[in-house]
């Protein structure tokens, strides 16, 4: 029981008051506020069991973890005074029927009721046929991909910016991660996280990671792409040059619709450091797909994460007719990612030479942008009018925003359209000819509420709002010149109901008395 600990969540790294994680040095410790987990027992239906008790001591300096060892009496009459059979706590795994065993399995359980004495079980369960082994391994979401060794590492900067190695990369979580690694020339060779085989010489269990495709970075940032990606490349020194170092591993992995990892591939991205670099910055990304689908990137799974793209798409000329082809325009639009976006602002603040220059909106990031537009006499209305527009909105503004993360294309009932409001778009006033209406910013509001279980709630968009505001813009004399702001803006509203508790409605009495009942009163 001294071994157990069901706080301990983290592959290799120390939890958060988690007094029984063997992975908390005593500087950890030093900084534990209480015991998430005080008592560790095993099966709590038994007589007598230890119990292994977790506790600070705090009056020391530092505070340090207390751990006593005693013995459980559980009063329950009904407890279990030894397990003699310990197969009896848990179910057995059924036998796969086959063409060999198909007669004898339908013989012993093929009848209405069948037994299931102890000498028909598997006794020996810890057993495995080494054939079977490594074979297959289905993964739920989140769950750190083993590896042969021990898991697939992503490296990431955990308290400051340096590399830690400890990192797993988690099923189908996209990770992207920069961080920093100590390096010098002479001993570059010897530096493992530097190395290609660092990184792939071990296998998601019986799937080998290949090498995708290498590129090589030259000093002054130039990059190649080499033709042979099949040559493992190991750090070496050229010239006091330390060459084939790795600077950026991007995974692909490749898994089926039921968690079956069945492909790894991995790109790399090598480079030169000379003797003047004590440091290098590492960049690392994984990123996973169905087989037979085509990658789309999610935004959550399936409500959106802050911080995350606004997935968005068209619909295609002949709608309703045939509904299989709506939004077929998703991820063939000029937005290679079919992300929702917006103006994006330079140094300059030049909105002409801004034209084209988009970022995309993050989900619950409120974010403002702007230029500044510089007008001549002898601009003409309507052109400018348009110019305007097509900054505001992009050159192909979407039609409908994914009301989930991960909502696909096909299905139709999981995209909120958008909704244009606007005032007197691309309009001259005839009565003033020496005037017209220009669009001057875009205010888009995206309403979304928290869907599903308390426990877990997920965000869902339920609305979007995309408000052109226009002003005013008089005839300039011949020779003069003026500076409008030209704005673009999102807000995220939280539209969520208090959570309210349900109760069952009271039971209602329906009795029938006899007619007479109340006879002679009434």
């Amino acid at each position: 029981v001294a071994k157990l600990c069901v706080c301990d969540l983290l592959v290799a790294q120390c939890d958060v008051n988690c007094c029984c994680d063997p992975d908390c040095s005593a500087a950890d410790v030093s900084l534990f506020t209480t015991c998430s987990v005080p008592i560790v027992t095993g099966d709590s239906r038994l007589c007598s069991q230890k119990a292994a008790i977790y506790s600070l001591d705090v009056e020391a300096n530092p505070p340090e973890r207390i751990f006593k060892l005693i013995d459980q009496v559980n009063p329950s009459v009904f407890c279990i005074h030894a397990t003699n059979y310990k197969q009896a706590l848990s179910f057995s795994s059924p036998e796969m029927p086959t063409s060999e065993n198909f007669d004898q399995l339908l013989k012993q359980f093929g009848s209405a009721s069948f037994s299931a004495e102890p000498d028909s079980w598997n006794m020996n369960t810890d057993a495995q046929n080494p054939s079977d082994v490594n074979e297959t391994y289905s993964y739920e979401y989140g769950v750190p991909i083993q590896t042969a060794d021990a898991f697939l590492r992503l490296p990431s900067p955990v308290v400051s910016s340096w590399c830690s190695d400890a990192n797993p990369a988690g099923f189908l979580v996209n990770q992207a991660t920069k961080c920093i690694r100590s390096v010098s020339v002479e001993k570059c060779g010897n530096i493992q996280a530097v190395s290609m085989l660092f990184y792939i010489n071990s296998s998601i269990l019986a799937v080998n990671i290949t090498v995708q495709s290498i590129v090589v970075q030259s000093l002054n940032g130039m990059r190649n792409l080499l033709n042979g990606s099949d040559v493992l490349r190991l750090p070496m020194i050229l010239d006091e040059l330390c060459i084939n170092i790795v600077l950026g591993v991007s995974y692909h992995i490749t898994y089926t619709d039921t968690g079956e990892i069945i492909e790894a591939a991995a790109s790399f991205v090598l480079g030169a450091i000379n003797k003047e670099a004590l440091s290098i910055q590492q960049s690392f990304e994984i990123s996973f797909t169905q087989v037979n689908t085509k990658p789309v990137p999610l935004s959550g799974n399936p409500g959106y994460v802050v911080g995350l793209p606004v997935r968005a798409g068209f619909r295609p000329q002949g709608y309703p007719f045939p509904v299989e082809i709506l939004f077929a325009a998703l991820v063939l639009n000029t937005n290679k990612y079919s992300q929702l976006t917006i103006l994006q602002s330079t140094s300059n603040q030049d909105c002409l030479a801004a034209q084209g220059a988009r970022t995309p909106i993050l989900f619950g990031y409120n974010m403002i942008s702007g230029c500044k537009l510089r007008i001549t006499a002898a601009m003409k209305c309507q052109p400018l009018t348009q110019t305007l527009l097509d900054l505001l909105k992009g050159q192909s503004f979407p039609e409908y925003v994914a009301s989930f993360g991960n909502s696909q294309a096909q299905d139709v009932l999981d995209w909120v359209p958008i909704t244009h409001l606007h005032t007197s778009e691309q309009r001259i006033y005839n009565t003033f000819q020496s005037s017209c209406q220009i669009p001057v910013s875009l205010e888009i509001e995206v309403k979304w509420t928290k869907y599903g279980s308390l426990v877990n709630p997920q965000a869902r968009i339920v609305n979007v709002t995309a408000t052109i505001t226009t002003t005013t813009l008089k005839q300039l004399p011949s020779g003069r010149e003026r500076t409008i702001p030209i704005t673009s803006s999102v807000v995220f509203t939280d539209i969520s109901s208090p959570a309210e508790p349900g109760y069952k409605a009271w039971p209602t009495i329906n009795a029938k008395l006899p007619f007479d009942f109340f006879f002679p009163f009434v």
